[in-house]
């Protein structure tokens, strides 16, 4: 890896932290969250990660079996961990446990779509195989 790949990934974690910083400032001196600021702290954060793994954004690395099993395990509960995560928030930011109650239509319909999206990929795909 060449030293300039690393001083990037360093800049993309410190972006991260100063985004981080930046939100939590705003958020505790004038109780607003900056939406901008919180998701580029994801992706630089993202960026970050895949750094970490030695994931090549432009594909010219070596693959072997070991990697593409590694990202197809990781995808998967990666998906499992998004689905649980977006029916917690569900949950937790209206207060109730009655789906009857829930008032935030546009996330009960990203809950309920995190339960189809697997299902139906796989059903596309296994017809390319098929």
């Amino acid at each position: 890896m060449d030293k300039s790949r690393k001083i990037i990934a360093v800049l993309a974690f410190i972006v991260f932290l100063i985004l981080v910083g930046f939100v939590l400032y705003k958020y505790l001196r004038f109780g607003t969250i900056d939406g901008g600021a919180g998701f580029f702290s994801f992706v630089a954060l993202a960026y970050f990660f895949n750094w970490l793994n030695g994931s090549e954004y432009d594909g010219d690395g070596e693959k072997d079996e070991l990697d593409e099993h590694i990202k197809t395990q990781s995808a998967k509960i990666g998906y499992f961990v998004l689905m649980i995560s977006a029916g917690l928030i569900l949950f937790i930011s209206e207060g109730t446990s009655s789906l009857n109650d829930i008032d935030n239509y546009p996330l009960l319909i990203v809950v309920g779509l995190t339960f189809v999206t697997l299902p139906f990929i796989e059903f596309i795909y296994s017809k390319k195989f098929r």
